[in-house]
Formats: structure tokens, C-alpha cells, sequence
């Protein structure tokens, strides 16, 4: 069971969390071996595992088409792709595996932490940005984004990109810590009140497992979806 405090270094007089780069590392390689044993003898009438990577291919290109559309979606296929794929695994890690000494965690959900999921939406948000500005040209951008439909909405365009930017990193976060703090307590009830509350709170520990299986697939497709949807206002006009 993870501990109540996190793992921290000092590098150039900057603080890094150690939980967290083991966490997303650890999750970055199951990402990787996942993909690279699955697109392993490519065939061209595909079975197995080859039928599963395709499908989550052509899932998160689904998503993408549904916002961004003029052509546009292809550009955006790989980091939905990627990103749906590391978000998954990010949420399902701390549910199986949580590991802690001494009341310090190592190893859990990375998207259990505020600056992880907050990093997805900045990413994203740079992302959009950047592809507005390619596209359209810097002038053309900024007046679609932020002078439209009149100047005097600057102000609320800047405060929406806040409100976007916060809700988007912060809708996951709150799903899985508090995901992973119910599994905690119930972990806590199981081996503190005795063999009759270890047999009832090992079935409510599966069930929530369960259940938080669910909840964490959905919200990388939430997460997913929402980041399409962003990118299709950034890089898109009305006619």
C-alpha cells in the first residue's frame, strides 16, 4: 500500500518529484512494450494482437474526425493515439500496483497527481496554439481566438483559456486520487478490524477496483475527446 507522502530531489536548485518520474516512466514503458509487441509480424489481413492495436488506432482516429475536421484530423491521429494509450495506463496503474516505504509512495497512478494531468493540458493547449498560428498566420490567429466577435473580448477569451486549461487537467486528477484514496481505505479497513472486516472488505476492495477500471478508461476518452475538441476550435474559422 502506498504511503502519505511522495519521494523528492533537489537538481539545480529545483524540486523534482521522484514518485512521479518513476511513476510516468514506468507507465511510458508499458506503453511501449504494449505497442512494439503488438505491431510485431504486421500482416495485411490482421488477427490477434495486431486486430487490437488497429482497433485502438482506428478508436482514437474516430475521435479525432468527430471534432477536427477540413483535412486536418491525419495531423492530430498519432498524439491522440499516444496520448489515450499513456493516459489508460496512467490511470489503471495505481488500482494494481501501489508501492510505498516508510510512508513515502513510489510507485502509483502518475494522473493522481495535479501537475501531471495540468503538464496534459498545457501540452495540448501548446499543441492547439502552435497549429492555429501554422495554419492561419499569427494576425489571422489572434483575431479569430481572441479580438472575435468584437476587441473587448480579449479578457473573456484569456479567461476561458484558463477555465480550460484547469478543467481539462483537473476533471482526471479528481477521478483517480480519489480512486486511489477509497482503495486505500478500504485496504486500511480490510487489515485493521479483524477477519470479519477483512472478508467483507476484500469483495467492496474488487468491486471498486472494478468500477475504477471504468472510470479510468472513460475519462482518457473524456480527456481525449475534449483535447480534440480544443484543437478544432484553435485551427478552425466560421465561415
Amino acid at each position: 500500500m502506498s504511503g502519505d507522502s511522495v519521494s523528492t530531489f533537489q537538481f539545480l536548485g529545483l524540486t523534482f518529484n521522484t514518485t512521479n518520474i518513476i511513476s510516468g516512466l514506468l507507465a511510458a514503458i508499458i506503453v511501449l512494450v504494449v505497442v512494439f509487441l503488438f505491431s510485431r509480424n504486421l500482416k495485411l489481413k490482421p488477427t490477434g494482437k495486431q486486430n487490437v492495436l488497429e482497433w485502438l488506432i482506428d478508436f482514437t482516429n474516430n475521435i479525432v474526425r468527430g471534432s477536427v475536421t477540413n483535412g486536418d484530423a491525419p495531423d492530430f491521429g498519432l498524439y491522440a493515439f499516444t496520448l489515450f494509450l499513456f493516459i489508460f495506463v496512467s490511470n489503471q496503474l495505481g488500482l494494481f500496483l501501489q508501492i510505498g516505504w516508510n510512508g513515502v509512495t513510489y510507485v502509483r497512478s502518475p494522473t493522481s497527481d495535479p501537475i501531471v494531468t495540468l503538464t496534459f493540458s498545457l501540452i495540448t493547449l501548446m499543441l492547439a496554439h502552435f497549429s492555429g498560428v501554422k495554419k492561419l498566420g499569427f494576425k489571422k490567429y489572434f483575431k479569430e481566438s481572441y479580438l472575435t466577435p468584437f476587441t473587448f473580448w480579449l479578457p473573456i477569451s484569456v479567461f476561458t483559456e484558463l477555465i480550460d486549461f484547469l478543467t481539462l487537467g483537473l476533471r482526471i486528477y479528481g477521478v483517480i486520487f480519489s480512486g486511489e484514496m477509497l482503495l486505500k481505505i478500504i485496504g486500511e479497513m480490510a487489515f485493521s478490524g479483524g477477519i470479519g472486516m477483512t472478508i467483507v472488505a476484500i469483495p467492496i476492495e474488487f468491486i471498486w477496483q472494478g468500477f475504477s477500471l471504468f472510470l479510468g478508461s472513460i475519462q482518457a476518452y473524456v480527456f481525449v475527446t475534449l483535447t480534440s475538441v480544443y484543437i478544432s476550435q484553435q485551427i478552425q474559422t466560421e465561415e
